[in-house]
């Protein structure tokens, strides 16, 4: 099987599992709210960042709202996500050259975007791929993990920035941002960090990880 195939092949699997797959954070559609919410997921839960979130929109309810925000309000604001000092800090000055350099518009282009404090790769993408359908791949900590496991790249490969330029080759790019929205759902059911469901996965018939494992059984 070539990995053209297996991209095929898992990226349809993925859409009958999860068919209506859509981003884990809550951000009611605005543009503003993705960038800081994906900002604070960093070593964080997507739940958590949406519980906190919540309360942190009613606090400062315009992007202008958080630029101008007291810095000690908004590390307090964001504390429940962890590394709150650098978070609010980066947060904060985003949005500040967002109003200032952006006309109040979270910007549509990689370069762009890679401008802002906090913003790296994986957000720029999720960005890019939910608001403007720019296809891209989000390499988080699901994605990294289960295509190493499926066999797209060697499983000791962790580089987000590699794997990214590998899968951006094998999924195709339609179907790009809805498969990375899904694989974060099936690494929560099935696929776990720890203790994959292996046998009940609808993918181990050409999943590298499990097809090795089972050969070294007999």
């Amino acid at each position: 099987m070539t990995k053209y195939e297996l991209g095929r092949l898992c990226a349809a699997e993925l859409e009958k599992l999860y068919p209506d797959a859509v981003c884990s954070l809550d951000y009611s559609g605005e543009a503003w709210k993705l960038l800081i919410m994906a900002r604070l997921s960093a070593q964080c839960t997507d739940a958590r960042v949406n519980i906190v979130s919540k309360e942190l929109f009613e606090k400062f309810p315009t992007l202008k709202d958080v630029a101008e925000a007291d810095i000690h309000a908004l590390e307090e604001a964001v504390r429940p996500c962890g590394l709150y000092k650098t978070k609010a800090k980066s947060i904060k000055e985003a949005c500040r050259i967002i109003v200032r350099d952006f006309g109040g518009e979270v910007p549509q282009t990689l370069d762009e975007l890679l401008s802002l404090p906090g913003v790296g790769r994986k957000i720029a993408n999720l960005l890019l791929g939910d608001l403007f359908g720019q296809p891209n791949i989000v390499t988080d900590t699901h994605c990294i993990r289960i295509c190493g496991r499926l066999g797209f790249y060697p499983e000791s490969e962790k580089n987000p920035a590699k794997i990214e330029k590998i899968l951006d080759k094998y999924i195709e790019k339609p179907l790009q941002s809805e498969f990375c929205h899904r694989i974060v759902y099936f690494g929560r059911d099935i696929c776990t960090a720890r203790s994959p469901k292996c046998e009940e996965c609808p993918m181990k018939s050409f999943c590298k990880s499990y097809c090795n494992s089972k050969k070294s059984r007999i």
